[in-house]
Formats: structure tokens, C-alpha cells, sequence
């Protein structure tokens, strides 16, 4: 899976994504697996709307434009119980609850990646 690096420019916080871009990759998501540790995300792409069936954990999930401009920030979606859509995004940046107020993510800021693998 590709991965990358995101910063927030406001505090130069850095972000590990795993990119979701292939059918399989999308369909999966997070689904059963473990919680992700601190700073690190997985970014769906495209994608503008997410659900949290067979999710073990809560998230947040933070949308973005073609730019990598924040539109919306869901906070603490529950695991199966859980949907949330922000039809303006063209991927959702998906990360253990609580992450995206850790690394003081709000919307309008646009993420620079500082490194692609």
C-alpha cells in the first residue's frame, strides 16, 4: 500500500497515511482491524462518504478536497452504528477517535505532503 506523509502547516504536526486508492483497498478500509496508533491515517480516495459497519474502533474522519483542503471534520463516529458524508470531498482521511483534535486539524487548513512512497 502507498504511503505518505501529511503536515499540518499551522503546527507542523506530521500524519502517516496508508493510501486506499485501488476497489479492494477502498472496500476494506479499517473494517475489523485494530486501532491505529497516534499521528498515523488511512486516506480513502476518492471517496465522500464513509460507514462504520464491522469497525472496531471509533474515528474521526476528516474530508478533503482535490487540493488537500479540510471541508469537514466528523468527530467520534461510532463502530457500527456510524455514517457520515461531506459530498464536496474528494477523499476522508480516516484516524483512531480523538486524533484530529490531537493534531489540531480544523477546517479551511490544506495538509502539505512533505514525503510520498
Amino acid at each position: 500500500m502507498k504511503q505518505r506523509t501529511f503536515m499540518n502547516p499551522s503546527n507542523g504536526k506530521t500524519i502517516q497515511v496508508c493510501i486506499a486508492d485501488t476497489f479492494w483497498t477502498r472496500l476494506c478500509g479499517l473494517m475489523f482491524r485494530r486501532p491505529l496508533p497516534p499521528a498515523t491515517a488511512l486516506l480513502i480516495e476518492p471517496c465522500n462518504s464513509i460507514h462504520m459497519c464491522f469497525m472496531r474502533f471509533a474515528i474521526d474522519a476528516v474530508y478533503l478536497d482535490e487540493q488537500g483542503k479540510i471541508l469537514k471534520i466528523t468527530r467520534y463516529l461510532r463502530p457500527w452504528l456510524g455514517l457520515s458524508a461531506c459530498w464536496r470531498a474528494q477523499s476522508v482521511l480516516e484516524m483512531t477517535a480523538g486524533q484530529a483534535d490531537a493534531l489540531g486539524l480544523q477546517i479551511g487548513q490544506v495538509f502539505q505532503t512533505i514525503c510520498e512512497q
